[in-house]
């Protein structure tokens, strides 16, 4: 195969109107394992390729991109900085947005490497093509230069090369484009940050991280629910959440929580807010969370109350997000009266609502119910016990009865109710006092598809991992269970059928 790339490209070398031979030399790359393709095209071979972008034959572009993508990739990232830095700077000035991204990914590539990120460093004018490519029309190629740029700052030299040299007015340039580009540059901004506090550091000091800042309280709310995400996402490291904790960044967010009411504009943003201290709670700690910032889950329980469909996805999926840790389920069951009346709107809404916020409520109260083997003690057991009853008058009947709904979404959620009560001595008892109950489990017709059949599979395995299944279920069902495990989810039984000669 190696030959036959050697001819076509000697022909491609010769050809007045190439197309021809670049739709041969496409399909000769595409036959030759990736292996073989690294010692097939030099330099100059490579450089052949690239001279014929410059053309407005839109098939020709497409069909030297494909062909350069698929060699480019195996070749050492070292090799392409110091044999195709020009071509892939022209790649980055090319009309065609295929082309620069294909230029981007591959210098995503050399800047992840030790000497293919000294190469770029000695030619700042690709990093200013870089920068400017974030402010590209197309999300496309604006998303592989911020990847291009992120991956370049995993390294000292690259920081200071991107916060500390003509670079950083490029950057503040391009940032200045318009909303959409400047919250690109946040992106890329929170995403150096994440990665180390020196890199946070870099940041903060070039005025980008203060600038996103101030911009949670901005006129133009649409901006704002913006900046929530991004100082979401900046909250995901423990470096990027003390930085925004020593800079009073979470009162701020409260207090913003705690205005809402008096805003008519409040249901843009405020979504933003609640996700903003749920994942807080996780990362850290539910109750100290909980305790230090009240109006958080005050507006929680005050969402999932609320008639505006707008904010009751983002509360039950909070809820659920809360109580699927057991210091979650402390702090909601300490809130009493408020959190039973939260309970029973999930369960009215889990009945219903429209089939997403079914299924919202579902997975929220899947979540709240959950609990493993190795947590279980005497206290939250009867915790979960009498969060189940709160659900409905007969509450196994009313899951039960979502679960034969023909909508798999919902028959789903239904299982994994089953699940999360599934290890659980309790929910094991209610199951087998209900009628068919054990049968049901066990009856491979029920739930068509991998997904229904995945979770009733997850329900068996839930079942067995519990020590009392055997006692509770009887040795019988228990043997049934086993065999379902074992003869895993997509088990169908052998079904022999005998044709009379004669027979209609």
């Amino acid at each position: 195969m190696a030959a036959a790339i050697e001819r076509l490209l000697a022909a491609l070398a010769e050809a007045e109107e190439p197309i021809e031979e670049l739709r041969s030399l496409r399909a000769a790359v595409s036959a030759t394992p990736l292996s073989g393709l690294r010692e097939s095209l030099s330099a100059a071979e490579l450089g052949l390729v690239f001279s014929l972008l410059n053309t407005s034959d839109r098939e020709q572009i497409e069909v030297c991109v494909e062909i350069l993508g698929r060699v480019l990739q195996v070749l050492d990232p070292a090799y392409l900085a110091q044999n195709c830095k020009a071509e892939l700077q022209s790649g980055l000035n090319h009309p065609d947005d295929s082309v620069k991204v294909l230029a981007l990914t591959q210098i995503g590539r050399v800047v992840s490497h030790t000497e293919g990120i000294t190469e770029v460093l000695s030619s700042p004018e690709i990093l200013r093509d870089v920068i400017h490519c974030v402010g590209a029309e197309r999300i496309g190629v604006a998303k592989e230069a911020i990847a291009a740029l992120s991956k370049l700052s995993n390294t000292k030299a690259g920081l200071d090369a991107l916060f500390r040299s003509d670079l950083l007015k490029e950057l503040k340039d391009v940032m200045a484009i318009s909303d959409v580009i400047r919250y690109r540059v946040y992106e890329l901004v929170v995403e150096v940050s994440s990665v180390s506090p020196v890199s946070l550091g870099y940041c903060a000091n070039s005025s980008f991280i203060s600038q996103l800042l101030e911009e949670l309280t901005g006129d133009d709310v649409l901006v704002r629910a913006t900046a929530i995400e991004m100082v979401t996402s900046l909250a995901q490291s423990q470096h990027g959440r003390l930085y925004l904790s020593q800079q009073g960044i979470m009162d701020k967010i409260s207090n913003m929580i705690i205005a809402a009411d008096s805003d008519p504009f409040s249901s843009f943003y405020l979504p933003g807010l609640v996700k903003f201290f749920g994942n807080l709670a996780i990362m850290d700690s539910p109750q100290q969370v909980c305790e230090t910032y009240p109006a958080f889950l005050n507006m929680v329980f005050a969402m999932a109350m609320d008639p505006d469909p707008t904010r009751t996805p983002v509360a039950l999926d909070t809820l659920g997000l809360l109580g699927g840790t057991v210091e979650g389920k402390q702090v909601l069951h300490k809130t009493g009266e408020k959190f039973k009346t939260a309970l029973k709107r999930m369960s009215q809404l889990a009945r219903d609502e429209a089939t997403e916020l079914r299924v919202r409520s579902l997975e929220a109260i899947a979540q709240l119910l959950t609990l493993p083997v190795e947590q279980q003690t005497d206290d939250l057991l009867l915790l979960t016990e009498s969060w189940f009853s709160y659900l409905s008058s007969q509450p196994m009947e009313m899951i039960r009865n979502i679960s034969t709904q023909p909508f798999p979404e919902l028959h789903c959620c239904a299982l994994r109710i089953f699940t999360a009560i599934a290890c659980q001595a309790w929910g094991q008892r209610l199951m087998m006092s209900t009628p068919g109950f054990p049968e049901w489990v066990v009856d491979r017709s029920v739930g068509k598809g991998k997904e229904a059949k995945d979770c009733k599979f997850e329900l068996v395995g839930a079942l067995l991992s519990s020590s009392s299944i055997r006692e509770i279920f009887g040795a019988q069902n228990y043997l049934k269970l086993k065999s379902y495990l074992e003869e895993g989810p997509y088990y169908v039984s052998a079904v022999s059928s005998v044709t009379t000669e004669g027979a209609d």
